[in-house]
């Protein structure tokens, strides 16, 4: 027991320091936003704008936006991936035999008799029932195990480090929402900043460490709106077509063969399907579907 103890002990740590360091880029984010914050609300808009009118209207905008912006990004980080539910496992009979069978094709055998019954659509490459050993579930359509989460994930798109969770069924809504309103947020501080950016570099600004605050503001905020655009641009094609970002790699594979449009339902119900019937709670990071 001892043995087996300190065999499992390096494992168990592992796991920890790979929990603990998968928070990084969360940290990272928050550590920028927060600067961000602080520069253009304290030393922009306080210590460098004279025009008082000026100064209150980008507080307002800018607050607006980044209210919008933190609610939809922790909406995505503390939104648990969706998992198949029970009706999924397999009855204990049938597990009993699967795990005792060592033959594939026989495995299947059994799978296919249990899948009768179930809402499942969609196979492997080869034809074969999707099964996870992990979870031990027969993964229903869209579905696949996240490794770093170390569970399936219902509709997964993806496995995000900038929010440490996998974005799927749960919070793919909250993800594309979260894209937007960072993009709108580095859009808007880049534009209102730009012109004392310009007055940054024709000598105009006091020489204080303010002005560094405004330089830095604009870089990063210019950069991180270039990335993020991008981003965005392709998760709203992949909305339009009702594809996740493994299916636009890969195709889902139905029983008469793979179909990458297999799941689209039109334009209009492909977006109802991730923001929801009602187009007045789309713009908003709650559960809508």
């Amino acid at each position: 027991m001892l043995h087996v103890g300190l065999k499992m002990a390096p494992r168990h740590v592992l796991r920890c320091c790979q929990r603990s360091l998968s928070w990084i880029p969360v940290i990272f984010i928050n550590l920028v936003v927060g600067w961000s914050y602080y520069a253009y609300v304290v030393e922009l808009c306080i210590l460098t704008i004279p025009n008082n009118a000026e100064k209150i209207s980008y507080l307002v905008v800018f607050h607006l936006f980044f209210i919008m912006f933190i609610w939809s990004y922790w909406k995505t980080i503390c939104s648990r991936p969706a998992n198949p539910s029970k009706e999924f496992c397999l009855p204990n009979v049938e597990k009993e035999q699967y795990e005792k069978e060592e033959h594939p094709d026989t495995q299947q055998e059994i799978l296919k008799k249990v899948v009768v019954g179930l809402p499942v659509y969609t196979r492997t490459g080869t034809g074969a029932v999707r099964y996870c050993d992990r979870c031990l579930v027969i993964k229903p359509d869209r579905c696949h195990h996240c490794s770093t989460c170390d569970m399936c994930v219902l509709k997964m798109d993806h496995h995000c480090p900038w929010v440490n969770n996998c974005v799927g069924f749960s919070n793919y809504k909250f993800f594309v929402l979260f894209l937007a309103y960072s993009m709108l947020y580095c859009a808007f501080i880049a534009a209102t900043v730009l012109q004392y950016f310009i007055k940054f570099w024709t000598n105009q600004l006091p020489d204080t460490h303010a002005k560094f605050h405004v330089l830095f503001l604009f870089f990063v905020a210019a950069m991180f709106f270039i990335s993020i655009l991008s981003l965005f641009s392709y998760h709203l094609w992949l909305v339009g077509k009702n594809r996740t970002t493994i299916e636009a790699f890969r195709a889902p594979v139905f029983r008469n063969g793979p179909d990458k449009n297999g799941f689209s339902l039109g334009f209009s119900r492909n977006m109802a399907e991730v923001f929801g019937d009602q187009k007045k709670y789309w713009m908003f990071p709650i559960y809508t579907r």
